[in-house]
């Protein structure tokens, strides 16, 4: 054989390689989070460098802080964060599912089918799947709080705090529909829901409060509660002024630093006096990085003028504190007048624990934002609630975005894999294999649920797939009971905008991994530009 023809034989071994390699590592990365699915899923547990410890089983959080080194396994990490940003749900399931999709690609492939023509087919089939979900949907109404929490229950169901999804469901549902019109409304900023962690109690102490929540002290002294509050969140320090420059000021005399000192005085007790005159009796102070934001002696003189004052506000939360009472944050005092003072009806300090909050409530020109006091006995199971939490909430925000509930529990899946097999016999050639090899793959939900929940996978996927062919298009995986139901009646639903868009990024994640077919190290070139630099 010439040596030309011998070459290029052994080059096409190289993109069969790499596409082997990619698929081997995408694997691994969602058969690590594969057991994390459903309700009866395991919870993983990981320790960070620096030696704090997470305990969660929700899918973005367990690639986010894994370490993958492999560039097709961190396209699998993308994706999980893709499917928190579109949907805050269903993030195991889209890895799991693009896991499945990846093998089904494999075997394809191993039959000779091209790339190619494997991704083009997986995307008619994405396509034709949501068309599926879209015919299964059900309209929901926003003014129906009963399917709201039903959705916001599932998805806390599989969550460390599922014995508290009670709770938590109303709550999300309460939250989010008092921060939109539920009339107008196509989408929820989230940002308008703040959830503070306190520690102490437990979780059953939850509370939504109409107002802000500060978890810092009060720096006044003596003063606990303020009705009819008029409130002034400002930017600049109560504290004697500082030099722009390092530098000394040399006192020689005790009379010169006499002097120093009674000015000092003077130029905060004239502070004070300007902001009681603008009507202020609850100053909120926001954290400064050079200077004191507030001095012992300022709040000597504020606490006599019955001026309640919290400090160390961060900057980060005065846009949002500025909106949920209707006020403008004061930069300089020449600045502070009554039109820019917020007014409401209560500012009181709570015992929360071992520790106090400051509760503002009752705003007149009050935004639409609430907040969530999320309280627990220690750190792992109070940011795992928060996680859940925000889960809870970004299903509420699907159900704003795209009115319509499906069936939960595998049902879909399992339809979608049913009517998509029906589809690919009317197909011919390659694209028929491609779209029966996609309908398989998707029945990985239903087999995980009833694996994680110890049953027998097998007998599972084959009754399951026996009653839709009767056509029974609710019957999913009853995880409690053990067995086949309508999952409906057991008010197991999720919004659709979770499913649809689990299948497309899955799907689009799976055509871009088919489609690589060489990976170019770039350390090199880097190199190489150096030298030339140099040269």
């Amino acid at each position: 054989m010439p040596e030309h023809h011998a070459s290029q034989y052994k080059d096409k071994e190289k993109p069969t390689q790499i596409r082997d390699s990619n698929i081997v590592a995408a694997k691994a990365v969602a058969d690590a989070i594969r057991t994390s699915l459903g309700p009866k899923g395991m919870d993983k547990m990981i320790q960070s460098p620096n030696g704090d410890v997470t305990i969660t089983n929700d899918g973005a959080t367990i690639l986010k802080q894994m370490q993958v080194m492999h560039p097709a396994a961190k396209m699998f990490v993308e994706l999980s964060k893709s499917q928190d940003i579109e949907a805050g749900d269903g993030t195991t399931s889209v890895v799991v599912i693009a896991g499945s999709l990846l093998d089904a690609s494999a075997k394809l492939l191993s039959k000779g089918i091209h790339p190619t023509t494997i991704s083009e087919s997986f995307q008619k089939a994405s396509a034709k799947a949501v068309e599926i979900l879209e015919g299964m949907s059900v309209p929901v109404d926003l003014s129906n709080r009963e399917a709201l929490i039903q959705s916001a229950t599932t998805s806390l169901s599989s969550k460390v705090v599922s014995q508290y999804s009670n709770l938590l469901a109303p709550i999300a549902v309460d939250a989010v529909l008092k921060v939109i019109d539920p009339a107008k409304s196509d989408n929820v900023d989230l940002r308008d829901i703040k959830v503070i962690q306190k520690l102490g109690g437990t979780m059953e102490d939850i509370e939504l409060v109409e107002g802000v929540v500060f978890t810092q002290k009060l720096a006044s002294i003596g003063i606990h509660k303020i009705e009819k509050a008029k409130i002034g969140l400002i930017q600049f320090c109560l504290s004697p002024p500082k030099t722009d420059m390092e530098n000394q000021v040399v006192v020689s005399d005790y009379a010169q630093m006499d002097r120093v000192l009674r000015e000092e005085r003077q130029y905060i007790l004239n502070l004070v006096k300007q902001i009681k005159k603008a009507g202020c009796n609850v100053l909120l102070i926001q954290k400064s990085i050079l200077r004191d934001a507030v001095n012992d002696l300022a709040l000597h003189f504020l606490a006599k003028m019955k001026i309640m004052v919290v400090k160390d506000v961060e900057r980060e939360d005065i846009e949002f504190v500025c909106k949920s009472l209707g006020s403008r944050p004061i930069a300089s005092i020449d600045h502070f007048l009554p039109e820019h003072l917020a007014t409401a009806e209560l500012v009181e300090e709570v015992a929360a624990g071992t520790g106090k909050i400051v509760k503002v409530t009752g705003a007149t020109n009050a935004g639409r934002t609430v907040s969530i006091l999320v309280r627990g006995s220690n750190k792992l199971v109070i940011e795992e609630a928060e996680r859940s939490l925000h889960d809870a909430l970004c299903v509420i925000r699907c159900l704003v975005k795209r009115k319509a509930l499906i069936a939960g529990g595998g049902a879909p899946e399992i339809e979608i894999s049913h009517r998509l097999m029906e589809f690919a016999r009317t197909l011919t050639g390659m694209e028929g294999y491609c779209f029966r090899a996609f309908a398989e793959a998707l029945e990985v939900i239903p087999y995980t649920l009833a694996e994680n929940a110890g049953l027998s996978p097998i007998s599972v996927v084959t009754e399951l797939r026996n009653r839709h062919a009767q056509g029974e298009k609710s019957a999913g995986i009853n995880v409690r009971k053990g067995c086949i139901t309508n999952i409906l009646d057991e008010n197991v639903v999720q919004p659709l905008l979770v499913s649809t868009s689990c299948i497309e990024l899955a799907s689009e994640c799976v055509r871009s991994i088919m489609k690589i077919d060489d990976i170019v190290s770039m350390t090199f070139g880097y190199n190489l530009v150096i030298k030339v630099v140099r040269l």
